[in-house]
């Protein structure tokens, strides 16, 4: 299991025990590859006492956490999104900058990510409840994914959002070097990071997070 965090965006990640999760499939990195200039602050939350441990853990951490169907979210402390541009599968792009205004959903996924095959109904259901109160969704698609695939995938499943391809793979890495999916981001109305998640949410105070988000002037 390789993990790497982009400890720049990332100060701390915390753990919290959800429900059974497949897996966390998608990271291509080679084992050489981690843990190169991340130095980021590692924190697991274990009834209240916290242990800080070295970045070269952090995989082995994370994925003895995942085997027991535990899920991460990391506290960015109300990071500004990175600049990036998104290219959606019509052709047209999106920038950061649209996105303000709006709470919105960002997840990188894969057709070959089981979690994120299973997580996607929540999340249709998630943007379909909330559209109309001024919620959106951008699904992000790894450079790994073949085009085809994606297309294929947002047809058959008739996905009402957004869906972006990172063909070069800069969108993930600006957004922490992200290479474990599903990896979620709620960005507030200002264009503000407010949670990271890596594999499936607990929807239910998901959906909690988005209502005090809608709320927010």
């Amino acid at each position: 299991f390789c993990a790497a965090f982009g400890g720049e965006l990332f100060p701390a990640i915390r753990v919290q025990f959800g429900g059974c999760r497949k897996c966390w499939h998608g990271t291509q990195a080679a084992p050489a590859q981690c843990g190169v200039g991340h130095r980021p602050r590692v924190s697991f939350g274990m009834g209240g006492e916290v242990m800080a441990i070295k970045q070269w853990a952090a995989g082995v951490a994370v994925a003895a956490f995942a085997a027991v169907g535990a899920y991460v979210y990391l506290d960015t402390g109300r990071a500004e999104a990175p600049a990036s541009t998104f290219v959606l599968l019509d052709g047209s792009s999106k920038s950061t900058a649209d996105l303000k205004g709006k709470v919105t959903l960002v997840n990188f996924w894969a057709t070959s990510c089981t979690t994120c095959v299973a997580e996607m109904p929540e999340i249709i259901a998630t943007y379909n409840k909330y559209n109309s109160k001024g919620f959106d969704t951008l699904a992000v698609a790894m450079s790994y994914d073949p085009p085809s695939y994606v297309v294929n995938f947002a047809e058959t499943r008739k996905l009402p959002f957004q869906v972006a391809i990172d063909n070069t793979g800069k969108v993930a890495k600006a957004w922490g070097d992200v290479q474990l999916t599903p990896s979620t981001f709620i960005v507030n109305k200002r264009g503000e990071i407010v949670k990271t998640y890596v594999g499936a949410p607990n929807f239910p105070e998901l959906h909690q997070l988005i209502e005090k988000l809608l709320a927010e002037t």
